[in-house]
């Protein structure tokens, strides 16, 4: 053994705590960020069976590119989710798309798309009998749509511990000089409509988070519901991750300390736009981030990266952005 890799498998025995010779660590037990190298903006991944699906931003010729692994490490391309886009859409720009299981045959998405009537990007839905789709969306028009706040993207669906649905999104209010505000409403319970009001919750009001806060998510913890949300401008390294403590699904929502909890560090710039799961009871984050020097170019664009959570004192903290080898989750 070389004297670099005696060192590496040091390190992994102290992070691991398995200094036995009974259970070591051994190089396949790692892996190292980022965990897909291609161009992967707004990931949310979903576990169906003993197989995990992960949708992203348009890229590579495909509206909604999916990606499946049986790992979290491991990712392999699999189609385009959504490959007919709904009649009022145009292509280019359908970008961050969620998708929540309602059945064992019904999926429902809400990827934002570019909405012809209006001109804006805005959120519709879609709805497929297979976790890798086609997803179709045969309405007349987009399910949220605020044009005259600069339209309405980046939505994530939301089922509380009741049952109960809701949807987060963003007004796009930067695209017009506007301020941008992270919504919430409640959904219907076949996921396809809205009732009730729209509830404002939170906008960008802290230095870190420049002009912009978008890409909002809910996650239950411990009793507590948290809102994490990216800030900032999304092609530079200012770009991060926060998050906020609510009251309930429409709030009202407090800003956490500490924030942000995922910045710009070693190869990772501009890290972000995350989903949230659990794998083998530990929590994982799958964000995006440029490589360093990188920010904004189209190849490789923003690639896949995956770090852990964990939780104490009602704060979470996210051991990341980590690009030397780490235990498999």
């Amino acid at each position: 053994m070389t004297r670099g890799a005696a060192v590496l498998f040091a390190a992994l025995l102290a992070v691991t705590g398995c200094a036995g010779a009974e259970d070591p660590v051994t190089p396949d037990d790692t892996f190292t960020n980022p965990v897909h190298s291609a161009d992967s903006p707004d990931p949310q991944a979903f576990l169906v069976g003993e197989t995990w699906y992960l949708v992203h931003t348009n890229a590579g010729g495909a509206n909604v590119p999916v990606l499946t692994s049986p790992d979290l490490v491991t990712w392999t391309p699999a189609g385009d989710a959504l490959p007919t886009l709904p009649a009022y859409a145009d292509p280019g720009r359908t970008w961050a798309p969620e998708v929540i299981a309602l059945a064992e045959d019904r999926y429902v998405m809400y990827p934002t798309v570019a909405d012809r009537a209006s001109g804006r990007q805005c959120i519709a839905r879609a709805v497929a009998s297979e976790p890798a789709g086609p997803y179709v969306d045969s309405a007349a028009g987009p399910l949220v749509c605020q044009a005259d706040l600069g339209g309405s993207i980046d939505a994530s669906p939301f089922r509380d511990t009741d049952g109960s649905l809701y949807l987060l999104w963003k007004n796009d209010g930067n695209a017009i000089g506007q301020d941008t505000w992270l919504w919430a409403q409640r959904l219907t319970a076949d996921g396809l409509g809205l009732t009730g009001e729209p509830v404002r919750l939170l906008k960008q009001t802290e230095p870190w988070e420049g002009r912009v806060v978008e890409g909002p998510f809910l996650w239950r913890q411990d009793g507590r519901l948290y809102l994490f949300y990216a800030a900032n401008a999304y092609d530079t390294a200012d770009y991060a991750e926060g998050y906020a403590v609510c009251d309930g699904p429409l709030g009202p929502c407090r800003k956490g300390p500490g924030n942000p909890v995922l910045a710009s560090k070693g190869a990772a710039s501009g890290p972000g736009h995350a989903s949230m799961i659990v794998h083998k009871g530990r929590t994982w984050l799958l964000y995006h981030a440029w490589p360093k020097g990188a920010e904004g170019a189209v190849s490789p664009g923003r690639q896949l990266w995956l770090d852990e959570v964990t939780w104490a004192d009602g704060r979470p903290t996210v051991h990341g952005p980590t690009d030397t080898a780490q235990p498999r989750p």
